[in-house]
């Protein structure tokens, strides 16, 4: 890993210094979790497993999966992977209600639901909470068979089923005169692990039947109604969001749900995703830029130049539609928050046979 260096008229290399104990880093984190990732939420820190051993820190992704983060300390990295794939076992089994009472003991009696609100500007859905889990490890080095084994389970092109990835973020700490600087580094860019979860990997679940399932935020950021009428979804403010879209290919078919509505909509890809700087909509037999024409959402027009919080559109070919009043949704239909997944539940079948009955032109 590459030492820091201070920039001037005489560069400078700056000192790796260790920290007193990782305590201080784990503090560190619970002080600022943007370290980990700005699109994460605490939930726990030291939380026992009853196997034996606690939880370094315990985090939720906007889509409900939870993420398991684990600090080298005085353990081999070798051990560190082990504890955590063991840990993982235990995480499997937290229930809504077991979640709500260790984000309470953590937070002081607040309460999980209506943080995540805060922090997601979005309700949960019950159907993906804890669904998928990820492990992170927090290291300052990693030993080689340890790094084989992170980037062996997150090898998407490897036929074989695989429950959880695994990601390391490396940290080193510099001196600069009485100052501490903290680098990081991720070993596997986190969107690459959020693929990952997002594709299914679950060796208990069913092979992917080839069909897309879409979650369209519907709000003040993007509009349905335009959706439907130009042709296109759409999702931004954060990679976390925006970069599934990036699964789609043209002739996929997708599956579109509202988080908290149901399902509106069946149609066909029409082409690879785009920033919005860059989408056009066709209106009466003119090609004109998206952001001229939409103006029942907002599409975080603010942060069109940011390729990390801009909006990104895909075109549709819309088989068939409905409004938001007419959302179809039944007890038991699949539901997953990230913008694009590739389901591989046995609920997906069943949501996609009963669908097909309701969007008859699909």
């Amino acid at each position: 890993m590459p030492s820091s260096m201070q920039f001037g008229k005489q560069p400078e290399r700056l000192p790796e210094v260790s920290l007193e104990t990782e305590q201080v880093l784990e503090d560190i984190i619970i002080s600022d979790p943007r370290i980990l990732s700005e699109e994460w939420m605490l939930l726990g820190r030291q939380e026992e497993t009853g196997y034996g051993g606690r939880i370094d820190l315990l985090g939720i992704a906007p889509d409900g999966t939870l993420v398991l983060i684990e600090l080298k300390r005085s353990r081999t990295p070798r051990d560190v992977v082990a504890q955590a794939l063991d840990y993982a076992g235990w995480v499997e089994g937290l229930t809504a209600e077991r979640i709500s009472e260790i984000y309470s003991r953590f937070s002081k009696g607040q309460s999980f639901r209506a943080d995540f609100i805060k922090h997601f500007n979005q309700e949960i859905d019950d159907d993906s909470l804890n669904q998928n889990r990820q492990i992170v490890i927090v290291a300052s080095r990693l030993d080689d068979s340890s790094e084989r084994i992170a980037r062996y389970l997150n090898n998407r092109d490897i036929p074989i089923n695989r429950d959880i990835p695994i990601n390391v973020l490396f940290f080193q700490v510099f001196a600069h005169g009485t100052e501490q600087l903290l680098s990081r580094a991720w070993l596997i860019d986190p969107i690459e692990t959020q693929l990952h979860v997002a594709s299914g990997s679950s060796s208990t679940n069913e092979p992917w039947n080839g069909e897309f399932y879409v979650s369209f935020g519907h709000g003040p950021s993007r509009n349905w109604e335009e959706a439907r009428r130009y042709g296109f979804i759409s999702a931004g403010g954060g990679s976390w969001y925006s970069k599934t879209l990036k699964l789609l290919n043209s002739g996929d078919r997708i599956w579109v749900k509202i988080p908290g509505k149901g399902y509106v909509g069946v149609g066909e890809v029409r082409g690879v995703c785009s920033p919005a700087g860059e989408f056009t909509i066709m209106v009466d037999g003119k090609e004109i830029p998206a952001l001229d024409v939409l103006k029942d959402g907002d599409y975080h027009r603010a942060e069109s130049a940011d390729p990390e919080r801009a909006e990104y559109f895909v075109p549709v070919s819309w088989a068939e539609t409905v409004p938001i009043a007419d959302a179809y949704s039944e007890t038991g239909f699949f539901g997953n928050q990230n913008s694009v997944c590739k389901p591989t539940a046995a609920k997906w079948r069943h949501t996609i046979e009963r669908l097909k009955t309701r969007f008859r032109k699909w």
